[in-house]
């Protein structure tokens, strides 16, 4: 797979880049373009999410910052050493994050939240970049489904060898664990599809890996 530096400028995926324009005519204040991944530059742990969203990263710039998922990751990862502070208010609010680094498999907003096939195939060359540079023996933490799947694709694993599953790991080249977890969105938190007992335990599991 071909890898690329992470282009806060990118437009390569058209519907989206029109996506974001509309958007920030909308909300001038707003980031509206593709988000960098936050967080150590040689992590033990990697969080990969789906995408930003509208009032959340797309809004502040910053992975899973503003909306309602952030609530529950940035938490856990205060509780289990892996950030300077159980809240995530905004860029600039001095939040550190330790052995720990978040990206999402698409980079940009997507209408509904709902990237295309073909977009997350394109975006999946920034994630490759990330893996392709990500510690040897370190730990992915997948948020969903299509996290996972774009995880084990950049990586050239089949996906029939690394089904998905909430707690369950894959064994990935370099000797990196891929764990699942179904995302922290509003709605599997609301509906007790994730509980934080269940989020805590794939958090618990990491660091123990990293131990």
């Amino acid at each position: 797979m071909t890898s690329a530096v992470f282009d806060s400028a990118c437009r390569r995926c058209d519907r989206l880049a029109e996506f974001l324009d509309q958007v920030k005519l909308q909300h001038p204040d707003y980031f509206c373009r593709p988000v960098p991944a936050f967080g150590a530059p040689d992590p033990g742990l990697l969080v990969v999410g789906l995408a930003p969203g509208m009032h959340g990263a797309n809004a502040s710039g910053r992975p899973f910052t503003g909306d309602h998922a952030g609530i529950l990751l940035y938490r856990t990862l205060h509780k289990y050493g892996f950030a300077s502070a159980p809240e995530s208010k905004s860029a600039d609010d001095g939040l550190r994050l330790i052995d720990c680094r978040i990206t999402n498999a698409v980079k940009c907003l997507p209408p509904q939240n709902k990237p295309s096939g073909g977009e997350i195939k394109q975006c999946r060359e920034y994630l490759w970049s990330e893996l392709d540079n990500f510690r040897s023996g370190g730990v992915v933490l997948a948020l969903g489904s299509i996290a996972h799947r774009s995880v084990v694709a950049a990586f050239g694993q089949r996906q029939r060898d690394a089904v998905f599953g909430h707690g369950v790991e894959h064994v990935m080249p370099r000797g990196i664990t891929l764990i699942d977890s179904y995302h922290c969105s509003r709605y599997n938190t609301q509906t007790r599809r994730l509980t934080t007992a269940m989020f805590e335990q794939v958090f618990s599991r990491a660091r123990a890996l990293l131990a």
